[in-house]
């Protein structure tokens, strides 16, 4: 099943990055941690990653692509991607809520809905110039909610 779990999420990645991958991405950001709020046991706060974003390329032009990899908070890597729908975006900040699906190797059991290591996400991003937080309620069995921070910069 896990052989399974990962040929799956192979393959949607890949599927997902087969049209943009050749226009490029649009922004580069880099995760840098977490804060678990309501845990019941210890988790990773320092989960370095790194994204590229395709902007307004899904849904004729107002969803975003995001795809990349990170540290999660049971020490292993992590591969996710994910959708972005703007309500506000300009130069300096920006308001989004996205959803997607994450490859949690070996660790999809420690969260109230998944499809064996593949576990879905969602919650709302917010943006203030180069530096980016976001929200996702409900992360795990053990936990209300997960904030995470980092750094994001436009390529231009």
């Amino acid at each position: 099943m896990k052989r399974a779990t990962r040929s799956a999420c192979a393959a949607l990645i890949a599927a997902s990055l087969a049209g943009p991958a050749t226009a490029g991405p649009d922004r580069l950001s880099f995760l840098i941690g977490s804060e678990h709020i309501g845990a019941t046991r210890p988790f990773e706060e320092i989960n370095p990653g790194v994204f590229v974003t395709w902007t307004n390329l899904l849904w004729r032009g107002n969803l975003d692509l995001t795809a990349g990899a990170f540290r999660n908070s049971y020490g292993d890597g992590s591969l996710a991607v994910t959708t972005a729908y703007p309500f506000v975006r300009t130069e300096n900040w920006g308001l989004e809520v996205f959803g997607g699906l994450a490859w949690y190797p070996g660790n999809g059991n420690q969260f109230s809905h998944s499809a064996g290591d593949v576990v879905p996400l969602a919650g709302l991003q917010a943006r203030y110039r180069n530096v980016f937080v976001q929200a996702i309620p409900s992360g795990g069995n053990s936990v209300d909610a997960v904030m995470s921070f980092g750094l994001t910069f436009a390529l231009d």
